[in-house]
């Protein structure tokens, strides 16, 4: 019994996790922070369990959401270089925007992908990655 009631507790905290994850594109990101200290804190009580492999997935998920993140607003560190050209200012900063978007909006839609496939999966008793 003590058994079951301990990975129910695992579930339903990988489940919260992956809600956070969801809301985190609402909250400027404050929520995945969250989520992800917790995920590191508890990352080695999910061991020898399939949460473990929901842990990675969503660690995983936040790094390169923000990797992609930081690559979709690069292009605004041109605008150093154009302050005395308006024109060339206005021009570099049309097109880090339209980057930046393009970049966020898909990273957006990523990050909702990545939540939806972990609650598939662990609504199904899966583990993310096949050993």
């Amino acid at each position: 019994m003590y058994v079951e009631a301990e990975l129910q507790s695992k579930r339903n905290l990988t489940l919260l996790l992956y809600v956070l994850y969801g809301f985190a594109i609402f909250s400027a990101g404050v929520l995945a922070v969250v989520a992800l200290i917790v995920n590191y804190v508890k990352r080695d009580a999910m061991q020898g369990t399939i949460y473990a492999s929901h842990f990675t997935w969503q660690i995983r998920t936040v790094w390169w959401y923000l990797f992609w993140n930081v690559i979709g607003v690069l292009p605004f560190g041109y605008l150093f270089f154009s302050f005395d050209q308006p024109n060339v200012f206005l021009g570099t900063l049309l097109t880090a925007f339209i980057f930046w978007g393009a970049v966020a909006t898909v990273s957006w839609i990523w990050i909702v992908y990545r939540v939806i496939r972990g609650v598939i999966a662990l609504n199904d008793e899966q583990p993310m990655y096949a050993d």
